[in-house]
């Protein structure tokens, strides 16, 4: 990956020579002109939707003072992106630049490598959640990802087994808090001048996501039940786990399995018709087959199929036309409800 990362940044300094181009990424500043001076504004890279929207919400009225970066904007999922030369670039010389850090964003550790700009703030998402990042876990009746390779040990040499950690931490309105404050706190000592202006807006912001905290705790509150089940993908354990909900899927949240088996569709049919489920649920995404294989596999085969939304295919056209978190949260509350009674 490392020489995959350098050839690209080499790639692009060439072609940056012979002609300049106009990013194709989200950003809240213009593009330049040929002859323009080198930016004085912040810059600031995101790597997807959430972080992106969390760090307009900080900068509030200085967002014009900034160009903000959101690189998974075409509806590429995080789990299967790649960087371009382009976004390696913008990556080495911005002044702040967030991540995920999980297992899909192995690239970056490479990308930091190539920093022109060694002054550069980051943030790690899973770093600054720190204990509360939860490990991915296999359910009852979910199906587990196959192994690509069988190891073999010699005299009982035993292989450690890799740890992988749920990634999906921005479907947790308290980690978003929690978040929301670090890009403040790193805003803040980047642009001192504007310190209070942050701290306010990231106040203000928090506060918005602590009543919709209170919404969805009042809301499973007065629910009928407390399972949901998904017939596809899995990635809303942070969600379910902040309000004390159980839940049973095809998938864990990161797996890349399209495809359930008979064992598993039997299993979650029966755990609709055991449970009492009128509501099946899914993702984003046109593929919706999993769960209607298990709603006609089923006693009543009358279940609705309702979607959550992840945010792992927000386009910059969804930001564009006003897309926001907290507008996204607040309709998988209504879909929430829905399912829960």
């Amino acid at each position: 990956m490392k020489k995959y990362i350098s050839v690209l940044v080499a790639a692009m300094m060439m072609v940056s020579c012979l002609c300049a181009c106009a990013s194709k990424h989200v950003s809240t500043a213009e593009a330049a002109s040929d002859v323009a001076e080198p930016s004085e504004k912040l810059q600031i890279v995101t790597t997807i939707f959430p972080e992106y929207d969390w760090v307009m919400n900080v900068l509030g009225d200085k967002a014009q003072d900034a160009e903000v970066t959101m690189l998974l904007d075409n509806g590429v999922d995080l789990h299967s992106y790649q960087p371009t030369a382009e976004d390696i670039m913008k990556i080495a010389k911005c002044d702040l630049f967030i991540y995920v850090g999980g297992e899909s964003d192995e690239w970056v550790e490479d990308a930091l490598k190539e920093a022109t700009n060694k002054d550069m703030v980051v943030i790690d998402l899973l770093d600054e959640l720190g204990d509360s990042v939860k490990e991915e876990e296999v359910v009852e009746g979910m199906e587990a990802e196959e192994e690509e390779h069988e190891h073999e040990h010699e005299e009982g040499e035993e292989e450690e087994e890799e740890v992988e950690y749920d990634e999906h931490v921005w479907l947790s309105l308290r980690s978003a808090a929690t978040l929301t404050k670090s890009i403040s706190k790193a805003l803040q000592s980047l642009d001192q001048d504007n310190a209070s202006v942050y701290d306010a807006n990231a106040a203000a912001y928090v506060q918005k996501l602590e009543e919709l905290d209170k919404k969805y705790q009042e809301a499973v509150k007065a629910s009928a039940k407390d399972t949901v089940l998904f017939g596809d993908r899995f990635p809303f354990r942070y969600m379910t786990d902040d309000y004390g909900l159980s839940y049973y899927a095809a998938f864990v949240g990161c797996s890349a399995e399209t495809e359930a088996s008979f064992e598993t569709i039997s299993f979650l049919s029966g755990k609709v018709d055991e449970l009492g489920l009128g509501t099946v649920l899914t993702i984003e995404g046109p593929d919706h087959r999993i769960a209607e294989t298990i709603v006609q596999n089923t006693q009543s085969k009358d279940q609705k199929i309702l979607t959550m939304d992840s945010m792992q295919s927000t386009t910059a056209k969804d930001v564009q036309g006003g897309t926001t978190y907290l507008g996204i949260m607040e309709a998988n509350l209504g879909t929430l409800t829905e399912a829960l009674n």
